[in-house]
């Protein structure tokens, strides 16, 4: 009987391939209602201060259209055309504002969620995951609020100066236009992470991206071409240099994600 027991893995190697705990099904539903609840009233909070402090960002969110007015020698102001305009601009600022500040706690309990029922090496892969994440889309939206608008909108503006006509500048449609170039720079910067999910699957390799790099190229320079409302070829390079050294950081990324899966199935061929 002793013979044929299960015999126990050492402590370093049941701390990896075990996973942290075992729930049930109802035990799961208690523990995702919890996580709901927490990350809701995270996000509600999060609204409330928003508003609070909203009025106070705006002369932040403002800066780069009155550095552009400033630099045509025009009025550094910005008007809105609704009696509720100035106040629709504070509330949606307010809610943005919101459930950036709780994106974090809100990401913690997804992670509290999922953590308990992942492999040590998985929880750890999980948590740089979110990380990554979360700094890559953040440099994005800086790269976009520092480098790109500041191009974009003075080239703008001096394009609709040359002539009698002077630009009006509503607050709320620039407002609109920021909100989607920086959540739009903000996705484009995660695609190290996309490149991360599809090497971990199979579906490409470091040589498949450098194979296939003019087609890459070719597809950022047409959403180049689209996203940018400048037809300079300036403000197109702007965009298209970080798009390629993103490309090119996820083929490393690749790189060391295949690396990491061929040791793996080394060492579970030389435990067999």
């Amino acid at each position: 009987m002793a013979a044929s027991a299960r015999p126990e893995l050492p402590p370093r190697q049941r701390g990896e391939d075990e996973p942290g705990s075992s729930m049930s099904f109802f035990d799961h539903l208690i523990e995702l209602r919890r996580r709901l609840i927490s990350a809701v009233a995270a996000i509600g909070v999060g609204m409330v201060v928003g508003l609070a402090v909203a009025k106070y960002v705006v002369n932040f969110i403002v800066a780069p259209m009155q550095t552009a007015l400033r630099a045509n020698h025009l009025a550094d102001k910005l008007y809105y055309t609704s009696p509720a305009g100035y106040i629709s601009l504070i509330i949606n600022l307010g809610l943005y504002l919101g459930i950036v500040m709780a994106m974090p706690w809100v990401l913690y309990q997804v992670w509290l969620f999922v953590a308990p029922g992942l492999y040590k090496h998985e929880r750890r892969a999980v948590a740089s995951f979110i990380t990554s994440a979360m700094l890559l889309f953040l440099c994005g939206i800086a790269f976009g609020y520092f480098v790109m608008l500041p191009q974009v909108l003075t080239y703008v503006i001096h394009f609709a100066t040359d002539g009698p006509i002077q630009p009006l500048i509503s607050i709320n449609e620039y407002f609109s236009l920021i909100l989607i170039v920086l959540l739009g720079l903000g996705l484009v910067f995660e695609m190290p992470v996309v490149v991360f999910i599809l090497s971990l699957f199979g579906i490409v390799t470091p040589r498949f991206l450098l194979k296939n790099f003019r087609y890459a190229m070719l597809g950022i320079t047409v959403m180049a071409a689209i996203v940018t409302p400048t037809p300079d070829a300036t403000t197109m390079l702007i965009f298209m240099a970080p798009m390629v050294v993103l490309y090119f950081v996820g083929v490393v990324v690749s790189y060391v994600v295949l690396q990491r899966k061929r040791a793996r199935a080394l060492a579970e061929g030389d435990a067999d």
